[in-house]
């Protein structure tokens, strides 16, 4: 009797091989044909990868409905099932002449036999065969922290790549690799400095690609593969996914749940959003449906990832939507603190309506049934972030309002200054949206904004900042120690000392590398004025994204030092370190402890 396991997976071995190398190409010719025009020869060879990638998939499918059935049949309706299905249909043009007269099936034929039809249906199936390549990768026991760099570094080249594509500039525009480099690492850091004028450089395309480097960044390239491998390839490994919940802060739910709730949250907020973003705008700016309807979309998007992108010349304070607009400035402002509070407090506050609708629903119906009772059901975490955010935003409000009521804000109706300091003082946690010139602010408006920058927002969530977690808890830390207390308390709970110390390093930390990036900038652009470009240092770091509009005016080498201070804000600069260096076991043994003279 032979034994077919070692020939079924040494097979299985060869399909995986070839289908991530299919992917990879087919995943190319897709950029090419979408970024270049080409001529006759060009296009003949792009839909020869096309049909070879066809192919492979037709083969591949059909092999796993032979040999592992069982396993297809277990999994069910799948999204991949679905596709496989979908690729056999398409095969029946190739094996089968277009039939007679019936304009049905003519039709029919003509949509199977589609270029478009057959790249959406290889295109996916590329993009989740990648998808589960790179969460396979996380499944080997791979340095959590060094995984998140390289998918990182690995999307920001790839962004880089495609707005260097023809299509994605306007046609005047040769636009240099730095600047690409630039606006790709403000984009999945969701920071929004730009070194070019956004409306005057790129086409819709690129304004797309943008807006979609915007959404992965701001979501995490883990939790998007992770999405794809989880539900459309059937599972991911139980070491990656206790990677990613606690990536995204998840305690007892399982990981379906939670990547279905930070996905859901994101897009319904998103498309929310965008519809109340069009109602406020709607026949006010002089653009067309389409144009009106990609406007909403693309800034719902910049507001809730916290990137702070504008397709309109001038950010926010283009005179086509600076007046009349409160309405609008509102929903961004809304957006933005929605998205700077972080998932883990979205999915509380989703618990705890859910918890009090439910009772207020009992109590009208008078029902006696049993419910779910909780001690406790507003943790520590969500009172932080929503006690911290709403001061932050008072104090910053009655601040700038304070300050620029008569100056920046002079041309404003008294409604609209309200709204414009509620906006700008919203703004600076990371968003870096401008509806006014903060070259027009007052030196202490300015330092203002730069200690709402290096706050910033929620952990786990689209902001950039220290988080403004971090900063009460070291806060705390510090109030303890000047009342000579044993621990360090928030809301009736001891802090532990791992939060307090990792939040101290946080803090020092920051403080070294902004200096240290700023002192190179003022080396470097000694024309310049030093407020501007510790603000600019700032600005990266806490991927705010605002700035005194200097930054078309740096360098080739100062552009590459804010690109690296915009990838340490977004990832983290321990996570940085946590993948560089190697992390050493825990001793058994303490050594004998010594007080140092402080102070």
């Amino acid at each position: 009797m032979i034994d077919l396991k070692p020939i079924v997976s040494r097979a299985d071995y060869i399909v995986r091989i070839v289908s991530i190398l299919t992917s990879i190409f087919v995943v190319a010719a897709i950029i090419v044909d979408y970024g270049f025009v080409l001529d006759a020869h060009e296009m003949s060879f792009i839909l020869s990868v096309y049909n070879a990638g066809w192919w492979v998939y037709f083969i591949s499918f059909a092999y796993k409905i032979i040999v592992h059935w069982s396993e297809v049949w277990r999994k069910g309706m799948s999204f991949t099932l679905i596709l496989g299905i979908m690729l056999c249909a398409s095969a029946l043009p190739k094996f089968f002449t277009t039939p007679g007269d019936t304009q049905i099936l003519t039709t029919l034929w003509s949509v199977l036999i589609h270029k478009y039809f057959i790249i959406s249906i290889i295109g996916l199936l590329s993009l989740i065969t990648i998808s589960q390549w790179i969460v396979n990768f996380a499944n080997k026991r791979t340095n959590p922290a060094l995984l998140i760099v390289v998918c990182f570094m690995t999307l920001i080249a790839f962004g880089a790549l495609l707005l260097l594509l023809p299509r994605s500039t306007l046609e005047h525009i040769r636009l240099p690799v730095v600047d690409a480099l630039f606006i790709s690492t403000s984009a999945v850091c969701v920071t929004g400095l730009s070194s070019v004028e956004i409306a005057h450089t790129f086409t819709i395309e690129g304004q797309i690609i943008i807006a979609l480097l915007i959404q992965i960044g701001g979501l995490g390239i883990m939790t998007i593969t992770s999405f794809f491998a989880l539900f459309f390839m059937g599972g991911i490994g139980l070491y990656s996914q206790f990677s990613l919940k606690n990536m995204i802060a998840s305690s007892s739910e399982s990981l379906k749940s939670v990547l279905t709730n930070v996905l859901g949250f994101t897009f319904v907020i998103e498309i929310i959003g965008a519809l109340f973003i069009w109602l406020s705008i709607h026949s006010t700016m002089g653009m067309t449906l389409r144009d009106e309807i990609f406007f909403s979309l693309f800034h719902s998007v910049s507001a809730f990832c916290n990137a702070g992108f504008s397709t309109l010349e001038g950010n926010l304070g283009n005179d086509l939507i600076l007046y009349n607009h409160n309405i609008f400035y509102l929903v961004i402002s809304l957006l933005i603190v929605l998205g700077g509070i972080g998932f883990p407090i979205l999915m509380s506050l989703k618990r705890i309506l859910s918890y009090y609708g439910s009772k207020l629903l009992h109590k009208v119906l008078r029902k006696n049934g049993q419910r779910s009772r909780y001690m406790h059901i507003v943790d520590i975490n969500t009172k932080i972030v929503l006690y911290s955010s709403l001061a932050l935003i008072f104090i910053g409000t009655v601040g700038i309002a304070l300050f620029e009521w008569n100056g920046a804000f002079a041309s404003f109706s008294a409604g609209e200054k309200i709204v414009q300091s509620l906006f700008n003082a919203v703004a600076p946690r990371t968003a870096g949206f401008n509806s006014v010139s903060i070259s027009d602010f007052t030196r202490v408006t300015i330092i203002l904004y730069l200690v709402l920058m290096w706050i910033g927002g929620g952990s786990q969530s689209t902001a950039g900042g220290i988080k403004v977690n971090t900063f009460v808890v070291a806060l705390a830390s510090l109030k303890s120690l000047i009342k000579g207390e044993h621990s360090t308390t928030l809301f009736n709970r001891e802090i532990t000392y791992s939060s307090i110390r990792r939040a101290l390093v946080v803090v020092f930390g920051s403080i070294c590398i902004i200096a240290l990036f700023y002192v190179a900038l003022l080396l470097l652009e000694p024309s310049i004025p030093s407020i501007d470009l510790l603000f600019e240092s700032v600005s990266a770091f806490s991927t705010v994204g605002s700035s005194l509009g200097i930054t078309p005016l740096l360098g080739d080498i100062s552009k590459v030092l804010l690109v690296v201070l915009m990838f340490l804000g977004r990832v983290g600069f321990i996570t940085v370190l946590m993948s560089i260096l190697p992390q050493n076991e825990q001793p058994k043994y303490r050594l004998p402890k010594e007080d140092i003279i402080i102070n």
